[in-house]
């Protein structure tokens, strides 16, 4: 069993989309969980409403903090921006990715389509190490 963990700053957005993707395409064999440095209250409704066009349902998920009990469950953390404050951790992989906060459904469908493809390398490499 793999545990992936995705990291952003509030586990509203980028973590969310990446945690959605990686959920519905793993299937057996992997627990995907997500956890933000500062988290919101709630998860962004228009990346929830972009998770919703591609069938994905995240509309239960509630943004929590990032611990260091949390981190220890991961073999592998994923930061969604570089410079997050993550705990000690032996693989941890960044991607940079712009913040959609401020975005609507129309420009984050690009972003949810590129990580995506990063979801999907993510997981070939850790099948093909297990």
């Amino acid at each position: 069993m793999t545990t992936i963990l995705f990291v952003c700053v509030h586990n509203a957005g980028r973590s969310q989309l990446a945690a959605g993707l990686a959920a519905a395409r793993a299937g057996s064999g992997v627990t995907v969980i997500s956890a933000g440095t500062e988290p919101d209250a709630a998860v962004s409704e228009k990346v929830l409403a972009s998770l919703a066009e591609i069938g994905i349902d995240r509309s239960s998920e509630v943004p929590q903090l990032l611990t260091e009990e949390l981190a220890s469950r991961a073999d592998v953390i994923v930061a969604l921006k570089p410079g997050l404050d993550l705990p000690i951790h032996p693989r941890v992989e960044v991607w940079p990715l712009p913040d959609p906060a401020a975005w609507d459904v129309d420009g984050i469908r690009p972003l949810r389509d590129h990580i995506d493809g990063l979801v999907t390398e993510l997981l070939d490499r850790e099948k093909s190490t297990s």
